[in-house]
């Protein structure tokens, strides 16, 4: 796991505690450290984590002079291209300098969209940076697919943005919905994935359908 998001919310999502963590993703980057003394291990069998640190919030401008700035993350964790079954990037929520970095190294995208008007306005333009990306940077990056979260199929607005969705991304999007759920929002405060925090909520379920259809699609 790559948390590649200054709030580090996925470093601390998995039970690290961010007070005990000096060195991360940020120092791989622009500091060049090796993988090493930047690569820890979770709570998690198997699970291995680049943490987040709040010197990332400031990485973008420190990168912005270095001689191929897109690629840099891409270079640092050649590495372990090989070593791992999955490596996933935890994306900041904003189309900059870092998110770039983060498409740049990937092969495949998913694009969470939370099931209000304005998140679905955004698809559109993220798909079509996703394509210059590609055409410029990393011709293997495809979108494994649109993923619709905080469903609440109370409101009809929320059952309009996946109707809508469906006919315009078609096969794009994943057939699993991940709904609003509270336990899903208690989960992190924990440290805990929602399958260990509780696998038997609405949540949790949505959560283990969605990871065999990346299975499938990946």
């Amino acid at each position: 796991l790559i948390d590649f998001d200054p709030q580090a919310n996925a470093t601390s999502g998995v039970g690290m505690d961010l007070s005990s963590i000096d060195k991360g993703v940020y120092h791989l980057l622009v500091q060049d450290l090796p993988l090493e003394e930047v690569l820890l291990p979770t709570p998690f069998d198997n699970l291995h984590i680049l943490p987040s640190t709040k010197d990332l919030s400031g990485a973008e401008i420190e990168m912005v002079n270095i001689v191929s700035r897109e690629t840099i993350l891409k270079t640092r964790i050649s590495p372990l291209m090989g070593l791992y079954d999955y490596i996933i990037i935890d994306c900041p929520p904003s189309l900059g300098l870092l998110t770039i970095n983060a498409l740049t190294a990937s092969h495949k995208t998913i694009i969470p969209v939370q099931c209000e008007y304005f998140a679905l306005e955004g698809i559109a333009g993220l798909v079509n940076t996703l394509k210059l990306v590609k055409q410029s940077y990393n011709d293997q990056l495809d979108i494994a697919g649109i993923l619709l979260t905080m469903f609440d199929k109370r409101t009809s607005l929320n059952r309009q943005v996946v109707q809508n969705t469906k006919e315009y991304f078609e096969d794009l999007v994943f057939t699993t919905i991940v709904p609003r759920n509270i336990r899903l929002t208690e989960a992190p405060s924990h440290g805990l994935p929602i399958e260990l925090y509780d696998q038997y909520s609405s949540g949790a379920k949505a959560y283990k359908e969605l990871a065999k259809e990346v299975v499938e699609r990946v």
